[in-house]
């Protein structure tokens, strides 16, 4: 694109500056304006990256459409599906009707999603879905719907380091960026930091009717060694402060100071940590960390409660089948009483020699610290000794079948005697 077109694309949009950055962005938007491809801007806050796409539809065969810009960091995450692809009747609460959502109303337009990198991973699935096949699905709907809109992104994020961390999708990243175009920081674009300062003295000064404000040389060069964090939004905010506040109009660089930050490099909250302690890159790491301790201990809980259910129950068992023999023992050791008026003295009593009384003895003279796992291991082993190792007599006696006696006789150990 040659100087003149250049001038004319910047008197426009009202694009100040001449850096080799920033027409090189604007060579690049010009360009690609004619396809359909997805372009994916890259720069820090503040660079004015919105004028971009803007930029880019206005050019585009797409012009006399629909452009919608649409920041994706500030739709809450609940929302954000339905707001982009709209949703059927009643699918969640306060859907009183249907909506075409952004997708549906902007077909044959563009859309510019600013912030990309905030989209849930959820809403970059769909997302992906309708750079792919054009196809998107309302949400509560079971409609295929077919959309025609060009996507134009932006992020102030470090894409890589997003992928890395598992918060963006790969495979989104490199469709929509097919065509990337770098929007420079206001510190790698030299000169363009003073006209951008003068345009803005003059529009507070036109707008309020105050005499404009201007630096002197030592203030000139201080404002172009600055690092400016903030970009272009602080340069704005800065000169408008000083076209307020200063009663001086010809500031020096000892005035530029009191509006300008001390410390330019620290533009982030530090962090403090102890020693010792890990350092977490983000709350998602910290939700990670917690819900894999969480799984591990309902893991073990779920181990220890299956054991002591088997142990229960496995005494149970026992229990029953002890209960039943003695029950037995009892039936057959007493004969019927064919009348009221027999002799008392003619009804045999149980014999206090019986195994399972000698067993039920045995037992209660136990320590009380036996455990359930130690009581049902001397059940079996006694009964094995009064059948002398018949496994057979010994489970009928306990009145369990031979496969569970089998089992308890590995469980406990028996089988090495």
């Amino acid at each position: 694109m040659n100087t003149s077109e250049l001038q004319k694309i910047k008197q426009r949009y009202n694009i100040v500056g001449n850096s080799d950055g920033l027409n090189h962005a604007l060579d690049v938007a010009m360009q690609v304006a004619l396809t359909d491809l997805s372009v994916l801007i890259i720069g820090e806050s503040g660079v004015g990256k919105e004028i971009i796409p803007r930029v880019i539809h206005d050019n585009s065969p797409r012009r006399r459409e629909r452009y919608f810009a649409i920041n994706c960091g500030s739709i809450p995450e609940g929302t954000i599906d339905s707001e982009l692809f709209g949703h059927e009747k009643g699918s969640f609460t306060g859907a009183i009707g249907e909506s075409e959502g952004y997708f549906g109303v902007a077909n044959k337009g563009t859309i510019f999603l600013d912030e990309v990198g905030e989209l849930p991973i959820a809403t970059q699935a769909r997302l992906l879905r309708v750079l792919e096949t054009g196809e998107y699905i309302r949400v509560g709907g079971q409609e295929i719907r077919k959309t025609d809109v060009r996507i134009v992104a932006a992020t102030n994020v470090n894409m890589r380091k997003a992928i890395s961390e598992g918060r963006f999708r790969e495979d989104l990243y490199y469709r929509l960026n097919t065509i990337p175009i770098q929007v420079p920081p206001l510190r790698d674009r030299g000169n363009d930091i003073l006209l951008l300062f003068r345009l803005f003295a003059m529009q507070m000064a036109e707008k309020y009717r105050i005499p404009k404000v201007t630096l002197t040389e030592d203030a000139k060069n201080l404002l172009l060694h600055y690092k400016w964090p903030g970009n272009v939004r602080q340069l704005k905010n800065i000169t408008e402060q000083m076209s307020i506040l200063s009663e001086e109009r010809e500031l020096n660089a000892e005035l530029l100071k009191k509006y300008i930050p001390e410390d330019p490099e620290s533009t982030q909250l530090a962090t403090i940590s102890q020693p010792g302690q890990h350092s977490y890159e983000s709350e998602r790491e910290i939700l990670y960390k917690i819900l894999y301790e969480l799984r591990g201990n309902v893991s073990d809980l779920r181990r220890d409660l299956t054991s002591l259910r088997k142990q229960l129950d496995d005494v149970h068992e026992l229990n029953e089948g002890i209960a039943f023999k003695h029950n037995n023992f009892i039936e057959t050791a007493t004969p019927s009483v064919p009348t009221l008026a027999a002799d008392a003295h003619t009804i045999p009593s149980i014999s206090h020699n019986s195994p399972i009384e000698a067993e039920a003895k045995e037992i209660k003279n136990e320590p009380e610290s036996l455990n359930l796992s130690d009581l049902g291991r001397q059940m079996v082993e006694k009964a094995l000794e009064r059948n002398d190792g018949n496994r057979k007599k010994a489970a009928q006696e306990l009145g369990i079948s031979d496969r569970t006696l089998y089992r308890r006789i590995r469980q406990y150990g028996l089988d090495k005697k």
